[in-house]
């Protein structure tokens, strides 16, 4: 399994419309081999002594943190998905209600993956 992860500062009054932009991009995500998608809006975020999801991001007073993940088969389905969705006219006519450039991603292998 290979895991795309992401972290963002969405504007805290924008939360239905980060909704609807994440189940749009599931639709296209799975279209194009994805398992699943998980999307966690802040509910307990502290601030670090050194570093936090905030800084990450560099989040300001009124946006909250998503924590996001998308799980594929294998990163050669991950890799070979990444153009097909970013050319997908779904994916071009979706607006993101939050600030792009702060996003913070990467993608990692599955280490370890107990439970549901």
């Amino acid at each position: 399994m290979y895991i795309n992860g992401f972290v963002v500062a969405v504007p805290e009054g924008n939360k239905a419309k980060y909704r609807e932009a994440a189940e749009k991009f599931w639709e296209i995500a799975k279209d194009h081999g994805a398992l699943t998608q998980v999307e966690g809006w802040e509910a307990d975020i502290s601030d670090g002594k050194v570093t936090d999801f905030r800084r990450a991001v560099q989040a300001v007073a009124g946006e909250k943190i998503v924590f996001s993940w998308v799980t594929w088969p294998d990163k050669a389905t991950a890799d070979a998905s990444h153009d097909k969705m970013m050319t997908d006219p779904r994916m071009k006519s979706m607006s993101m209600p939050f600030d792009g450039k702060r996003m913070i991603f990467g993608g990692f292998e599955a280490l370890l993956m107990k439970g549901e």
